[in-house]
């Protein structure tokens, strides 16, 4: 069978033909067999290391221009009332390596049982939705072209980038 591809990206003006809602994992794969809102198979094949955002739009084969959707996903919400508070969730977060959504009042992740416990153990209230989720790219990401670019810096197999002068 020969399917359509969604191979590039496509510019943010314009009408889209289609749409694709997909959760956050499948949006950070670059290799996937999906389908669109209407029900039809396509390929996406895309450079290695891209995150697709809700809004994005992506060039078909055909022609057509298709908009991803982030999808509602069950994700842990922590209000927050003031900035020290947020910030001192976000610490124990990141320092768990946990892809968080930062907002003005809240963080939000995926949901996890574990990481609920830990933040209520630390006071902190835990709420559950079912919403969007689209976290940080991080320093490194492609996202933040002029981290991506520098040569110098590499990774060691985790989690942390080091830069060497």
């Amino acid at each position: 069978m020969n399917r359509p591809t969604l191979s590039e990206r496509a510019p943010a003006t314009g009408g889209a033909h289609a749409t694709l809602t997909l959760p956050f994992e499948s949006r950070q794969k670059s290799r996937l067999l999906a389908t669109l809102d209407t029900g039809e198979e396509v390929g996406l094949i895309l450079p290695r290391g891209n995150v697709l955002r809700g809004g994005d739009r992506l060039a078909c084969s055909d022609g057509r221009i298709v908009e991803v959707i982030a999808a509602s996903e069950s994700v842990s919400v922590i209000p927050a009332v003031d900035a020290r508070q947020l910030a001192r969730a976000a610490y124990h977060l990141g320092n768990r390596h946990i892809e968080v959504q930062v907002a003005a009042d809240s963080l939000r992740y995926l949901h996890d049982h574990v990481l609920d416990d830990m933040l209520r153990g630390l006071g902190f209230e835990v709420r559950y939705a079912m919403l969007p989720f689209e976290p940080e790219a991080g320093a490194y990401s492609q996202e933040h072209s002029t981290y991506a670019a520098d040569a110098h810096s590499h990774s060691h197999g985790h989690s942390h980038a080091h830069t060497h002068d």
